[in-house]
Parts: C-alpha cells; sequence; structure tokens
C-alpha cells in the first residue's frame, strides 16, 4: 500500500526542552484512553500520529541552526518514555523517524539538512527500512544502490519489521552501495516502485504495522544519499542514541503497566481470604509486592535518565572515552528496564488476581507489548560488553547498536 499518507501542511514548533515535556504528557494523556481498544481491535493509530506530527514533538531534535529546538537527549527520552507508558505502540512509531534524523544531522550534506529539516519541521514523518529478513545476521544487508547510466541510484531491496514506513512521508532506506559501504537512501514514500505492506502479525505492539517494505527500480537523486559508514569511523553516540530510545519505551511499558496494575487491584482485585483484609490494597502480600515492583521500575527511570545525561555530556566533549561511557550507560539502563518491563508485566497477572487473566481485560497486552519490544537488540550482549568494559576497560564496538 502507498500514497495513504496525507501530506501535513504546517506544524507547531515547539520552542525548547520545557515545552517539550509539557506537550508529551498532554498528548499522553489522551494516547491512554484509546490504546486498549486499538491493541485489541488492531486500529492503526493515524490520527493520534497525525495530532503528534502537528504538535511539533517529532521536530525536536532539529538543530537549532535550521529552526529546531535542539532539546537534549535527556528530554527526548522522556517523552518517548511518556508516550510508552500511554501507548508503546505510538512511542515506537516516531523511534525510526528520531534516528534518522540524526544520521541526517550526522553525514548529511547541508543543502539535504536543509531540505528534509524544513519537511519535518512542516511535520513530514520519517519511516523506516533497515532490517532484512532471511539473511546471514541483522547487518547482513542484501538491499542496493547502485549507480544509474543517466546519473542518480538505483534502489533494489526488500524490508522487514519496517516500523513507521506504513505512516511515512519519507523512508529512509539502509542499503550497501557498488562499493559495498552502508549508506542511507531518502526516499518519498509515494515514489515509484516503492511498496509498503500492511502484514506485520506480531503478538504484541500489533499496531505499530511494522511490515514489510518492497523497493523494486526506485530512482534516488545523488543528494539524497547519506554515507552512513562514516557514521563509525570515529567516535559516536549515534548508537546511544537509538538505543536509549528503546530503553526509554521499556521502562515506559513498565511504568504503563505497574499504573494500570494498581487501578485494578484497588478497584476490581478480591482480597485472599487469608489476608483477613476487606481489601486487595490491604493485603500485606500484595503491599509487598507492589513495593517491590515500584523500586524495578524507579531504578529503570533512574538509570535511562542517567544515560540520557551522559549522552549529553559526551556530546558536550566527544572523545573515544566518552562515546564509551555513554554507551555503557546506555546498555547499563537497556537491561534494567527489559528487566523491569518483563517483570512488571508478569507481575501484574499475580497482584490483580484470576479475573485480570480475561481476556475480555485485554491486560495482557502489556506483556504482549513488553515481549515483543524487548526482542530488540539482546541484552546477553549488552551485559557482555558491560562486564567487558567494567573488568578490563574494553570500549565497546562502534556498530551502532550499543
Amino acid at each position: 500500500m502507498t500514497g495513504l499518507v496525507e501530506r501535513p501542511g504546517t506544524a507547531h514548533v515547539i520552542a525548547d526542552a520545557d515545552e517539550a515535556l509539557a506537550v508529551a504528557a498532554r498528548l499522553a494523556d489522551r494516547f491512554a484512553a484509546g490504546a486498549a481498544d486499538r491493541d485489541a481491535q488492531r486500529t492503526l493509530p493515524r490520527a493520534e500520529l497525525d495530532e503528534l506530527s502537528a504538535s511539533g514533538l517529532l521536530a525536536i531534535t532539529v538543530p537549532r541552526e535550521f529552526g529546531g529546538a535542539e532539546v537534549p537527549t535527556r528530554t527526548v527520552v522522556e517523552v518517548i518514555r511518556l508516550l510508552a507508558a500511554a501507548d508503546p505502540n505510538i512511542a515506537q512509531i516516531p523511534h525510526s523517524h528520531l534516528v534518522y534524523v540524526n544520521a541526517l544531522r550526522q553525514n548529511g550534506t547541508p543543502d539535504l539538512q536543509r531540505e528534509l529539516f524544513a519537511e519535518v519541521l512542516a511535520g513530514k514523518r520519517f519511516g523506516n527500512a533497515q532490517s532484512e529478513a532471511g539473511t546471514k545476521h541483522v547487518q547482513d544487508y542484501r538491499t542496493r544502490l547502485r549507480a544509474h547510466a543517466d546519473g542518480g541510484y538505483v534502489l533494489d531491496g526488500v524490508k522487514h519489521y519496517s516500523t513507521g514506513a506504513l505512516f511515512a512521508h519519507w523512508i529512509p532506506v539502509l542499503a550497501k552501495d557498488d562499493d559495498d559501504r552502508i549508506v542511507v537512501a531518502y526516499v518519498p514514500a509515494d515514489a515509484a516502485g516503492v511498496t509498503v505492506v500492511d502484514d506485520w502479525d506480531g503478538m504484541g505492539q500489533r499496531t505499530t504495522a511494522s511490515g514489510t517494505v518492497r523497493l523494486e527500480s526506485v530512482r534516488v537523486p545523488a543528494d539524497h544519499v547519506v554515507p552512513h559508514h562514516l557514521t563509525f569511523t570515529g567516535p559516536q553516540l549515534y548508537g546511544a542514541r537509538a538505543q536509549v530510545l528503546h530503553a526509554a519505551i521499556d521502562a515506559g511499558i513498565a511504568r504503563g503497566a505497574l499504573a494500570e496494575a494498581t487501578e485494578f487491584v484497588r478497584t476490581r482485585s478480591r482480597p485472599w481470604f487469608e489476608a483477613g483484609v476487606e481489601h486487595a490494597q490491604d493485603d500485606p502480600l500484595t503491599i509487598q509486592k507492589f513495593g517491590e515492583l515500584e523500586v524495578t521500575v524507579r531504578a529503570a527511570e533512574a538509570l535511562l535518565t542517567a544515560a540520557g545525561q551522559a549522552i549529553d555530556n559526551a556530546q558536550q566533549d566527544l572523545t573515544d572515552d566518552t562515546a564509551a561511557a555513554a554507551s555503557i550507560a546506555v546498555a547499563v539502563a537497556k537491561s534494567a528496564a527489559d528487566r523491569a518491563a518483563l517483570d512488571v508485566t508478569n507481575a501484574l497477572f499475580e497482584v490483580s488476581g484470576t479475573r485480570s487473566a480475561l481476556d475480555s481485560l485485554n491486560l495482557h497486552r502489556h506483556w504482549r507489548n513488553a515481549r515483543t519490544h524487548t526482542l530488540h537488540d539482546p541484552v546477553r550482549w549488552k551485559l557482555q560488553h558491560i562486564g567487558r568494559y567494567v573488568l578490563n576497560g574494553t570500549p565497546p564496538p562502534r556498530h551502532g547498536v550499543l
């Protein structure tokens, strides 16, 4: 399906970090109200994404010199966490948008930056055509950008897990060029040869529409290609900025699930008869469990804030050492958020009781969302890099997912 996304005209331009957080909190309240129904019916959040675009939140990382607020990473992290606590599907869709705004900041030409940052400030959305299925590993890319005899390039390939592409105005495509170097081609979603298929059937994150993008002889002007391989030739925060947003989604899932469990126990749960109390929230064992869960979530949130700050600190003095410290801080935050999301969404049923398992209540969406999203970039490898850094001072690799 192509050509389904209307091109918004203008969007509000957010001035600073305080305004970004206030707007995110307001939208989160609105998005939370329909999250369970959207999941149950697999209603794609088109209207909500248009509201997100119009709010200006998608442009908060545009550099000041191009008219954006260029808010700190710690603010972006909190914006995504707030949205994820309300509806992690909506929070995940702009993840790729923000990542490829950052890729444009890193290596885009001034002319391309001027063109596409203006699009972002107007409310246009970047999608994602990055991952591929059936290859040897996640960084084995078969999609090719080949030089064309008439000038420019031709793009061919198939991408999977393309979160945001169905709702995008521009689709950044990760490919390899004729010299086997990784590049990003910024392609209009309605370009000839681009097909976006809504075939995502994941058990969780059901309304992200993370389906397939097919690219068949898509013409790409030379000035719309960014040499992404240059990102990893020196100290970089590209991977840390991408990963900290995943951590924010997981921490948001944990907080949203805990909030719903709290409300359920207060209003619907019955106490266990051996507790000798009138209300479930007075059961001492339930109180104990909620205390443990709150500690788990607050720890994940604190580490998330610290990771965002570590990125901002490193940006002020970017060296191999500061970049490594930021990446490790993000890996720690991601590990904690992963555990928090899974622990809380599982414990939700333990503290809420038998009724919470009713399919009609759709409380299981929290666990499905957590289990699906935490499959991104396995924590077991992050723990390896953390351990090597702590024990031996070994810096993490520069591969964009740490």
